[in-house]
């Protein structure tokens, strides 16, 4: 395995990718949906940190995220969300994929996978083409024909916000495919 160097900036913006363990479809539910803003709450709690956006997809997730002036931990960040999120998932009857003897031995459950993609933002331009990323993906992988159409995503907060028009995303097909978000 390739010896991989997280990057950390204190108080810096981080697109991520998380991804179910081996790609389950546990995040279309809404059971699931709520018991991960559950988790996210709280561990905004414990560690504070703005989620700028984020998009659900039923065996991933992408976030933007912005974290407090000095602090560069998304990793313990990451850990506990997942950890929370898995501890309430199991104990609803969620489910949960077999898992190995050695990941048994980790004291891993079959519901994420063991690491996450990051992407340290360093600029405003760079912000702007994971946000249009994120927000593109359910198009990308065929789940909607217009990012409109996907109810699981900040996009409407934008829409809302004046930051995207209504109808963004409709028109900009393969625009993404060099651009793989870390999937």
């Amino acid at each position: 395995m390739a010896n991989y160097r997280r990057c950390y900036v204190p108080g810096g913006s981080y697109f991520f990718t998380v991804v179910t363990e081996l790609r389950a479809p546990i995040l279309a539910n809404d059971a699931a949906r709520d018991l991960l803003r559950s988790a996210i709450r709280a561990c905004q709690q414990q560690w504070p940190f703005a989620v700028d956006a984020l998009v659900l997809l039923p065996d991933h997730l992408h976030a933007i995220w912005t974290l407090p002036a000095g602090d560069a931990d998304y990793s313990n960040r990451w850990g506990l969300i997942k950890k929370h999120f898995t501890q309430h998932w199991l104990a609803a009857n969620g489910a949960e994929l077999p898992i190995t003897l050695s990941k048994q031995r980790q004291r891993r459950r079959g519901v994420w996978q063991r690491r996450f993609w990051e992407h340290a933002i360093r600029d405003e331009r760079d912000y702007a083409r994971h946000l249009d990323y994120l927000h593109y993906n359910p198009v990308k992988h065929g789940l909607v024909a217009s990012v409109t159409d996907w109810p699981y995503s900040s996009f409407h907060r934008f829409v809302t916000e004046g930051l995207y028009p209504a109808q963004w995303g409709s028109d900009i097909a393969n625009q993404f495919d060099t651009f793989d978000g870390g999937e």
